[in-house]
């Protein structure tokens, strides 16, 4: 009898610009996973919290928060793309499409776009990506780019680097059409008052008064959206080699923060929204680990017409979060997540 030592995920020189790669397994969005993440990050939009008002406004069920789509999509592709990453170093062109209900299953496909050893670091370098999910009837519910680095299992083994351009996806974000024969004003008791589309003004920040302390509870956030990163659950492997990892310590899923900014910007400009159309680039700037405190503000960079809807606008913004450090005697505020975010917005003349 033998020992088989099992080996899971790729490393840099595993990559090839071309691949696809059909993520295993696919996941149903469950009534305890959407109340895990709707709850943990304080998502405010009835949408995801009152059946009785998302069916109002024509949606299936309770409507799943973007970020907790974009978790599920993402950590898919964990296993194949960035289990053996150091870090993800940027979010591009994140579309939503059809909207996701309880029930619905997502189930994710991966292209290489790009492998790059680094220039300066011979253990390492940067692999980019697009990834596409899709629901059980093929539809496009998310679509995005993003850019890890990853190291290598061999510092000295070769790399076959190169860059192809994205393939087109389509994917425009799906809404309910506006119907006057609905009486959305009955129910505008149900959302803020404040954080519609004419209540924001370009040039203004928001910042939001909550905070969320984070806790060890993001390793079972994790687990749950089955993202398999072992620099978020498995702290025997960074002992081994503490120099080699950020902090020396587990560093907390990047998707765990950026669904708690969205949830910290809610009652401000997310609860009068019917969805997240793009984030276009997005970045985590900074570490987050077990006992820091989150804080987030939004940037209303312009605002325009939501195209074929005389009920919406779109606000352009930039969302960005933070954490308090202790300097001296006093705090300073780390920034370590920044989103150029569209969000679709009722506009006060037809639902309030």
């Amino acid at each position: 009898m033998g020992i088989i030592r099992k080996r899971t995920g790729n490393f840099l020189e595993d990559f090839r610009v071309g691949q696809v790669f059909r993520h295993k397994r696919g996941k149903t969005i469950t009534s305890g996973l959407f109340n895990a993440f709707s709850e943990f990050t304080m998502t405010t939009n009835p949408l995801s919290k009152n059946a009785r008002y998302a069916r109002a406004y024509g949606f299936r069920d309770l409507v799943v928060p973007p970020g907790l789509v974009m978790n599920v999509a993402f950590s898919q592709t964990v296993e194949d793309i960035s289990e053996n990453a150091r870090a993800n170093l940027e979010y591009i062109a994140m579309r939503f499409g059809a909207c996701v209900a309880i029930g619905d299953t997502i189930e994710v496909e991966t292209t290489i776009l790009g492998v790059k050893p680094s220039s300066k670091d011979p253990d390492r370098g940067v692999v980019h990506v697009r990834s596409t999910g899709r629901n059980q009837d093929g539809a496009v519910v998310i679509t995005f780019e993003r850019k890890v680095q990853v190291w290598k299992s061999d510092p000295d083994s070769i790399v076959d680097d190169g860059e192809a351009p994205s393939p087109t996806i389509e994917c425009t974000l799906e809404l309910p059409p506006y119907d006057e024969r609905r009486d959305y004003r009955s129910l505008a008791h149900l959302s803020a008052t404040d954080g519609y589309f004419e209540d924001l003004n370009a040039g203004d920040t928001i910042e939001h008064s909550r905070g969320r302390t984070i806790t060890t509870e993001h390793i079972a956030l994790t687990a749950q959206l089955d993202n398999t990163s072992q620099v978020h659950c498995n702290q025997f492997l960074i002992d081994q080699n503490p120099a080699k990892y950020i902090g020396g310590q587990l560093i907390v899923y990047g998707g765990i923060p950026f669904n708690v900014f969205l949830g910290l910007s809610s009652p401000d400009v997310g609860e009068n929204s019917l969805g997240d159309i793009e984030y276009k680039t997005g970045r985590h700037s900074g570490p987050v680990f077990a006992g820091d405190t989150l804080f987030a503000s939004t940037e209303i960079r312009g605002k325009r017409d939501f195209p074929g809807r005389a009920d919406l606008g779109v606000a352009d913004t930039v969302l960005r979060g933070f954490k308090p450090v202790k300097k001296g005697d006093g705090w300073e505020r780390a920034e370590v997540f920044y989103l150029e975010r569209s969000i679709a917005l009722k506009r006060k003349s037809h639902y309030a």
